[in-house]
């Protein structure tokens, strides 16, 4: 049974960081595209931040344009685990943070997603 398992969300002040950790267990992740999403009050899922395997230990990275320059999205293979770095958070980042996996490889934006988390909050005051 392949279960992904989200931690490290927290209330923070705007302009600290959190990481957000997302540990697979029941497959390996290395060749997967792994994702993060978010959902905030009232509003729908929204993509955040992608990795997909390029080749090797060769992995692209997608952002969604809000967090670009303040996010990143790192593996730790050994670990069957991808985190998320957040740095300068804003109010409006306050959401649940979800990881994803996509077995097929696709890429990040464009992916269906096989497996999911059951999500970390993160909140985010002003």
């Amino acid at each position: 049974q392949v279960q992904l398992v989200e931690s490290g969300g927290g209330l923070v002040e705007a302009g600290d960081s959190l990481r957000l950790s997302c540990v697979a267990s029941g497959r390996t992740i290395s060749r997967d595209t792994m994702a993060w999403f978010r959902q905030a009050p009232g509003k729908g899922r929204e993509f955040v931040a992608g990795s997909r395997r390029i080749g090797g230990n060769v992995y692209s990275t997608d952002y969604t344009d809000s967090v670009k320059g303040r996010f990143t999205i790192a593996r730790h293979n050994a670990e069957n685990t991808v985190y998320l770095e957040m740095n300068d958070l804003k109010p409006e980042d306050t959401a649940v943070y979800f990881c994803a996996a996509d077995t097929a490889g696709g890429q990040p934006l464009n992916s269906e997603y096989d497996y999911w988390g059951q999500g970390t909050q993160v909140t985010v005051s002003s």
